[in-house]
């Protein structure tokens, strides 16, 4: 699956730009009136070493607390190792002052796995005689995080982030089920919900044997809205499904029968062997319908009068 990196991560900080500074640069953060924040146009410049044209990523406008100063922040989400990337930055940083003729605060955003080692902050022109230029950057190198930092902090930026930080490979369900606990405990908006838990889904995708991790995880939770936390795990086995579609994958469907299975079985304390063969004879949309459905369920009969819709002779 092509990720569209570039677009999960500017609608992540468009939408909680504010928590995003409170979470990595609060003394910044605490300087601003978060009234003021005001999202400007993408700037569009050329790149005049390889003639491509870019646009930077997220330009805000913000006004110091009791001040009538105003300032501006980019951020620049790069997604892959780039060479010259620094003097890119450089060249935005004052390409910016020239428009805006105002202070600029730069901020780089690396969610690249690979290299982990620490990546420039700073971009330098210096002679035999001493140095012309030293510009530097702030850089969040989320590969260098450990998500455990971040576990307590009640801000949606760190729900979905942490699946993108330095994560070892047996960890993985175990992070995917932590952002899921942070998550309910923040109670946004439906449609930010949904935006954090895809972004979390996108970079966490498990497999057969995570997934049984995962249910594990979510046990040892006392999560107090199950509701809530169901309705988030039935989006993800929804994205599943709409991607088992697109790959024309029949390891997608039993993906997704198996993961409803395991919902009916955390919703109602168990579920009959032979409703068990039902579902998984159900044509892939009964399934996405039926993951949909359950979270209505109070008891089996509930899932036997659901399944009466659909005769048998239907289902193959």
């Amino acid at each position: 699956m092509c990720i569209d990196h570039d677009r999960l991560f500017k609608t992540l900080l468009s939408t909680f730009f504010w928590e995003f500074l409170d979470l990595f640069f609060p003394a910044i953060a605490e300087e601003i009136d978060r009234d003021s924040i005001t999202f400007l146009p993408q700037e569009v410049f050329t790149d005049i070493t390889s003639g491509e044209r870019r646009e930077i990523d997220v330009l805000v406008r913000a006004k110091f607390r009791q001040q009538d100063s105003f300032f501006l922040i980019h951020t620049e989400a790069q997604a892959s190792v780039q060479t010259g990337f620094a003097r890119r930055m450089f060249r935005y940083f004052a390409r910016l002052d020239e428009i805006y003729g105002l202070p600029v605060y730069p901020i780089a955003l690396l969610s690249y796995d690979i290299p982990k080692r620490p990546e420039p902050d700073t971009y330098t022109v210096a002679f035999l005689d001493g140095e012309v230029l030293k510009f530097r950057y702030r850089v969040v190198q989320l590969n260098r995080l450990n998500w455990r930092d971040f576990l307590r902090q009640p801000n949606p930026v760190a729900a979905a982030l942490m699946s993108k930080m330095q994560i070892a490979e047996s960890d993985r369900p175990k992070v995917k089920a932590e952002c899921l606990r942070l998550l309910v405990t923040l109670r946004l908006d439906p449609a930010k919900t949904a935006l954090i838990s895809g972004f979390v889904d996108t970079y966490l995708r498990l497999n057969a044997v995570e997934e049984s991790q995962f249910k594990a995880e979510l046990e040892q939770f006392d999560l107090l809205e199950e509701e809530r936390t169901m309705e988030i795990i039935t989006s993800w086995m929804e994205r599943g499904i709409e991607q088992g579609r697109e790959e024309g994958l029949e390891r997608g469907r039993e993906r997704e029968i198996s993961l409803v299975l395991r919902l009916l079985d955390r919703r109602l304390g168990g579920v009959d062997s032979q409703l068990c063969d039902r579902i998984r004879s159900l044509p892939i949309d009964h399934v996405e319908a039926l993951g949909e459905a359950l979270l209505d369920f109070e008891t089996e009969a509930d899932l036997i009068a659901w399944l009466a819709q659909y005769p048998e002779s239907e289902e193959s």
